[in-house]
């Protein structure tokens, strides 16, 4: 392709993005690496004047954000822009949409990234959604084999959602992923389950029409509250996780995360304990502390190089708080870019993540990261950590690549090296040994090799994925196999 698209999938592409959406809640989901290379190449090229560190991305945005400039650097974006436009007219219409889905792997997945391979063992879904002009509604029971956290049946993917004027409010357990990385994203990402909650956040992030705060640019706010799980050393925690993030340059986005635990089972739980937490007033440094916040700012600037785009972008995460920034910091650095041979297109990225709490810039502080000393259980649900694949105290490096074929295929490898639980302590209680805890047991450094290839079968979509590591992965809930293969097959109708 080598930058040939044909003129009519350009003027295809175009007409489907400028036509308008008005179901309730469409998005785009975490996990779909094509759509988010599509995304961010046409945003670091300037065609896509919207963020793109926060998912899910509603439709509207995609609606809305993109232009008709595509039309001028089709040798560049045109395979991205149709990419965009076919996902939209299979998801964004209104009406009513199935799907089935099934998945095995020979190992539960230990380290997730930026994708929707299967968590367990085994996994059977079936995903009814209907979109209206006000309302939309998903319906996804999940029946799982050797579930790692002994829930057998789940329903991870369902909603009900609602437009009031330009916001959506909903219910349910969906994905997300916050940040700017694509091995991890250090507040929240799809590596756990997603907890079910209330939300809001906004449609259509546009630019504030007021000249008094137009210069912000694209902005969106994003808040969730929920309950954590009862086997917890403290059951029944409660969540509220905010995010800010703004577009105040082309082609900068920054980002503003909180995630706030508070109450449980003996603690107070109410509206005047958030309230403190909010705003600072849960600080007892003596670990007596009820409430347990985490805060990170990220930043992600794109541009383009050629005809083609690369980005760099940071991510800090603070465990504390020190007027008003976060402190006790962790890190996440990279770059990404894109690129052409063989008349396809590739996205590439080199990441650097380390959760030893004032390791990179400071003095280290092991067991920090992810902890707290009254919610023991730390920054997991269910097993998995919310944030890091890696969880805390470790240090990882990571190429990774994807080649996407002009057919419709698509080819995934990484390399990560890893420096897991540096400080050789174990931070997480386990209260429920029926769940498989995803924290590195002890000191290890592990290599790491992940393979994918994603192809149409049988007119579904079979994605094929490969992990090896040069030794076993020594967890809480018992050792990892060096080998392990996952098959999931999807089909629409």
């Amino acid at each position: 392709m080598a930058g040939f698209i044909h003129s009519r999938a350009i003027f295809t592409a175009i007409a489907l993005l400028s036509s308008p959406i008005v179901a309730a809640a469409p998005w785009l989901e975490p996990g779909d690496a094509r759509a988010r290379h599509s995304l961010q190449k046409l945003s670091d090229r300037g065609h896509y004047q919207r963020g793109v560190t926060t998912w899910p991305v509603m439709w509207a945005d995609v609606d809305s954000g993109i232009g008709n400039s595509i039309a001028n650097d089709a040798s560049s974006i045109g395979a991205q822009a149709a990419y965009l436009s076919f996902e939209q007219k299979q998801l964004g219409s209104e009406g009513a949409r199935f799907e089935v889905r099934l998945a095995g792997r020979t190992e539960t997945s230990s380290v997730q990234g930026f994708s929707n391979q299967p968590r367990d063992k085994g996994e059977l879904s079936v995903n009814l959604q209907w979109q209206g002009d006000y309302l939309a509604i998903g319906l996804k029971p999940v029946a799982v084999a050797n579930a790692s956290d002994d829930e057998t049946f789940r329903a991870d993917g369902s909603y009900l959602a609602a437009t009031l004027g330009n916001w959506v409010v909903g219910a349910g357990a969906i994905e997300r992923w916050w940040g700017p990385g694509w091995q991890s994203a250090m507040v929240l990402s799809t590596n756990a389950r997603p907890i079910p909650a209330v939300w809001m956040n906004r449609k259509n992030t546009s630019a504030p029409e007021s000249k008094w705060l137009n210069w912000i640019g694209p902005w969106n706010f994003t808040v969730l509250a929920g309950e954590m799980e009862d086997e917890r050393v403290v059951p029944n925690v409660r969540l509220v996780e905010m995010r800010f993030n703004v577009r105040p340059l082309p082609g900068l986005d920054l980002g503003f995360t909180r995630a706030i635990m508070f109450g449980g089972d003996g603690f107070p739980g109410g509206f005047s304990t958030f309230r403190d937490a909010f705003v600072g007033n849960d600080n007892s440094y003596d670990g007596s502390d009820p409430g347990n916040q985490l805060g990170a700012i990220d930043i992600r600037y794109g541009f383009p190089v050629g005809e083609q785009s690369m980005s760099v972008y940071m991510e800090m995460l603070g465990e504390d708080e020190a007027g008003y920034l976060p402190s006790r910091k962790s890190w996440l650095l990279g770059v990404d870019w894109t690129s052409q041979l063989l008349d396809e297109d590739q996205q590439w990225f080199f990441e650097y993540t380390n959760t030893m709490a004032d390791d990179l810039v400071g003095d280290a502080i092991p067991n920090y990261a992810y902890s707290h000393g009254r919610y023991r259980t730390g920054y997991q649900y269910l097993g998995r950590n919310m944030g890091s694949s890696f969880d805390g105290d470790s240090e990882t490096l990571t190429l990774g690549f994807f080649h996407f074929l002009s057919g419709g295929s698509n080819v995934s490898l990484s390399l990560t090296h890893a420096d897991l639980n540096g400080d050789d302590g174990n931070r997480v209680n386990q209260p429920d040994h029926d769940i498989f805890y995803f924290a590195p047991d002890g000191a290890q450094k592990v290599a790491i090799l992940k393979a994918g290839y994603g192809t149409e079968v049988l007119k579904g979509w079979l994605d094929l994925n490969l992990q090896a590591t040069d030794k076993k992965i020594k967890l809480i809930g018992g050792e990892q196999d060096q080998w392990a293969a996952s098959a999931s097959w999807t089909y629409r109708f």
